[in-house]
């Protein structure tokens, strides 16, 4: 037995989804841990493209299990067109096949108004957040006040809370954000509707798992975002409202950490970021454009551009010691191809003084400036690449030399959107 988490090391869109969908064909069950609607992680399977927001990106897999754990946020209405939409493509979405935590908070309406009336208020010092309500679910969850997955199978447990919570939320959507209020008894009924089409769907997720894994199932864990917008360790505040590192594989799916054999850290062969906060590798021109539009750099979810730049290993270097990655996984190596040459940030300077991780202070991490290495470009197209040895001597080396920088090795190298186009080195499941 071997369970598997993957992470993302960067600011998100690392490529997630595929690396899950690669190894999906190992596991037994997927499950996702954190986050909310606010993910996309986009799957291409014999040139299909499917995004999933919710749902683990195993989904895709028959005969395989795929669990929404307690840390996630769900917004029921999401998760029913996410359902529908993967039916109408001819993907089963059952009971027998999904599983939703009955511990999980609920997105409500009232969430997303107060989410996205908060940004407009805000004006030019807005976060850049989606609008989706993810921030304001955990506020509530924080102040134990949240309504949860359960909540729906019990109208008058459901009723007392939703009165409670609107008529606070309507006071400040009314009295200090000056925007509408919302009627109880629609989103009441809406959210008992919900209730009824889930019921089939709902269980103990923790409970579920510890059985598994005395079965000897292995078990891959999904997150959403990435290391960077931690709440705890990102770029705050313009990070999301939960735990994206492996630890929280433990709080989000309900297992101890001695559940935890391997921890995959994803990497984008460059970096990009959406929304506001600092980006000191950023690259505002040319080669950020190229970056940008070969790389189809576009929010899965959002539809924001992202915006582009160098690999930056300071990052990754953090993301490393605050997950303790076992092995690399490298996505996009594809769009670096006509770059040259190809550059690293392997530290940064800020004020005269050189630093090799990133500073808490957000005034300070604004200030600094990447110190790059320059290594050889290549040109030839690697879209048919599935093994190192016939990758182009430059591609080897700037691998290897990430490889030397964060002392973990690569276990998957993508070369191109598609499932098959992988070049595998390490079966995480085997390395327990």
């Amino acid at each position: 037995m071997a369970n598997v988490v993957i992470v993302g090391t960067q600011w998100g869109d690392e490529g997630k989804g595929k690396v899950v969908d690669c190894l999906a064909a190992e596991a037994d069950m997927v499950v996702r841990f954190q986050g909310g609607n606010n993910a996309g992680h986009t799957l291409v399977v014999k040139g299909c493209k499917t995004i999933c927001h919710l749902i683990p990106s195993g989904i895709l897999h028959r005969e395989k299990k795929c669990l929404i754990g307690n840390g996630v946020v769900i917004d029921p209405e999401v998760l029913l067109e996410e359902m529908e939409t993967l039916r109408q493509k001819g993907v089963e979405v059952a009971p027998q096949n999904l599983s939703l935590s009955e511990r999980a908070h609920l997105i409500m309406p009232y969430h997303k108004a107060v989410d996205m009336a908060r940004e407009e208020a805000k004006g030019k010092d807005k976060l850049g957040t989606t609008g989706r309500g993810i921030g304001p679910c955990y506020e509530d969850k924080v102040a134990r006040t949240g309504i949860r997955v359960v909540d729906l199978l019990e109208p008058d447990t459901l009723r007392k809370k939703m009165k409670t919570n609107l008529e606070e939320k309507n006071f400040i959507l009314t009295r200090w954000l000056k925007a509408e209020p919302l009627e109880f008894k629609p989103i009441y009924e809406r959210y008992l509707a919900f209730g009824r089409i889930l019921e089939p769907f709902i269980t103990d997720v923790s409970l579920e798992l510890e059985e598994a894994m005395c079965r000897g199932k292995k078990i891959l864990f999904e997150g959403a975002q990435a290391t960077q917008l931690d709440i705890d360790h990102g770029t705050y505040p313009y990070v999301t409202s939960s735990n994206p590192i492996s630890g929280a594989v433990c709080t989000g799916a309900g297992i101890g950490p001695d559940k935890i054999h391997h921890v995959i850290g994803i990497v984008k062969a460059y970096t990009t970021r959406v929304g506001a906060g600092p980006f000191p590798t950023e690259l505002d021109d040319e080669i950020g454009n190229y970056m940008q539009e070969r790389g189809a750099e576009f929010g899965a979810t959002t539809g924001r551009r992202r915006r582009c730049g160098w690999l930056d290993l300071t990052i990754i270097k953090d993301s490393a010691r605050l997950n303790g990655l076992t092995s690399l996984s490298l996505t996009k190596l594809d769009v670096l191809t006509g770059l040259d040459p190809l550059k690293i940030a392997v530290a940064y300077e800020v004020d005269g003084k050189r630093m090799q991780s990133k500073p808490a202070s957000l005034n300070k991490f604004a200030r600094c400036k990447p110190v790059y290495i320059d290594l050889p470009g290549w040109k030839e197209d690697l879209s048919s690449v599935r093994a190192w040895d016939h990758l182009p001597e430059a591609a080897k080396t700037y691998l290897k030399t990430i490889e030397e920088f964060v002392h973990i090795p690569f276990s998957l190298i993508s070369v191109g959107p598609g499932r098959e186009e992988s070049i595998i080195l390490q079966d995480p499941f085997g390395l327990s």
